[in-house]
């Protein structure tokens, strides 16, 4: 099984990976710079904010200092729109961050399509430790065959039952109730680079960090994908990110 988009049949879809595109985005390390030289500068900083002039390489050591002093809001003065397609568990695990704006398809207004989460041959599948500290080791060949029949068996009889209801005439918002939390969805999220690296500080594993984080892998491979792109926008604020010990400031 490989991350590509697997087909079981003419109607229902399997996928091992996510999608993250950044859609929208004003946010770049000179928001971050003007933001923070207001408090001693004032309408001196007026002409720099509106030019959106780029961050230099002089203005690392500033960035750094807001960063490792954990002087946080001018951090938050830019904005990423990202389009998230994932299953809805990982949707779930977003949503207990309380740091962006989400708006999700409905399940009560259009028809679910079938498409569905099945683990990959790499994901690891023993789950190891006590809760806060787990540890992930890798299966054997016949765990992998069995999460993966399973999965894609479960997921065939429960979108068979949903379409029962639909053909029936039974509202979405009702026959939507039959289908598993592996079926795929999209949403919008937008956030600020401040509470996107607090997601990021909890929901990667990087050696060297001063906290040390567990996440579930399916949603840190949003949070990688999310990280690859915003580190294109605001370098210099991801190297202080990284150079700090991956804390939100």
């Amino acid at each position: 099984m490989t991350d590509a988009t697997q087909t079981q049949s003419p109607e229902i879809e399997f996928r091992s990976d996510v999608t993250v595109e950044l859609v929208r985005s004003s946010a770049a390390d000179s928001d971050v710079l003007f933001a923070a030289r207001v408090s001693t500068q004032g309408e001196q900083t007026l002409d720099a904010a509106q030019a959106g002039t780029e961050a230099s390489g002089r203005d690392r050591g500033l960035i750094n200092y807001l960063m490792r002093d954990r002087h946080g809001s001018p951090f938050e003065h830019n904005s990423m729109t990202f389009y998230v397609q994932a299953p809805i568990f990982v949707f779930r695990e977003f949503m207990r961050h309380r740091m962006a704006s989400y708006n999700e398809e409905s399940g009560r207004y259009r028809e679910l399509r079938p498409v569905f989460y099945v683990p990959g041959a790499d994901r690891r599948l023993l789950q190891v430790g006590k809760p806060g500290a787990y540890e992930f080791h890798e299966g054997s060949p016949e765990q992998s065959a069995l999460a993966d029949q399973v999965t894609r068996e479960a997921s065939i009889r429960a979108f068979e039952s949903y379409q029962t209801m639909l053909k029936a005439g039974i509202a979405r918002e009702v026959a939507r109730i039959v289908l598993p939390l592996n079926i795929f969805s999209s949403m919008y999220v937008t956030v600020n680079a401040r509470s996107l690296m607090n997601f990021l500080s909890l929901r990667t594993k990087h050696e060297g960090t001063h906290f040390p984080s567990f996440p579930q892998r399916e949603i840190e491979m949003c949070a990688e994908k999310m990280e690859a792109q915003w580190m294109e926008l605001m370098p210099l604020t991801h190297a202080a990110f990284n150079d700090n010990g991956r804390v939100a400031p």
